[in-house]
């Protein structure tokens, strides 16, 4: 089976989390993390910064490592790599999703998530617990 490498931001501003919606392909108008295809010869960090940037014309920068998820799909095994980033700078749009929205941390629950980020939510979950117990 083919295994495609991804990342994806969980871009975070206080307790609210950056949410995208699919504007194409199978899983079309469900939530995700952004994010996109590790190209030949880029680290993680670089494809990260340069899918949200295509995506969403916005400047990130990744804060920490949350989480690696390994998903199979019935054509093909995803590895996705996800860090917890902040927008840094640019102006918001929507080139390859359909909506975007902030929600709480209380809402992540309530999306119609594509597969493999449902899997995120219990690491992004974890993961606040451990930074708030700091």
């Amino acid at each position: 089976m083919k295994t495609i490498q991804v990342v994806a931001a969980v871009i975070k501003e206080e307790e609210k989390i950056f949410i995208t919606r699919r504007g194409y392909g199978d899983f079309i108008d469900m939530w995700e993390f952004p994010g996109g295809k590790i190209e030949e010869g880029e680290s993680k960090e670089e494809a990260l910064i340069r899918e949200i940037k295509e995506e969403l014309e916005l400047d990130i920068n990744i804060l920490d490592f949350l989480t690696t998820i390994d998903y199979d799909y019935p054509n093909f095994h995803l590895t996705m790599h996800c860090f917890i980033c902040e927008i840094s700078s640019g102006e918001l749009n929507l080139n390859v999703h359909n909506a975007a929205k902030w929600i709480t941390f209380h809402e992540l629950d309530s999306q119609k998530w594509i597969p493999a980020d449902v899997l995120v939510i219990n690491d992004l979950k974890r993961y606040k617990k451990k930074v708030l117990a700091k």
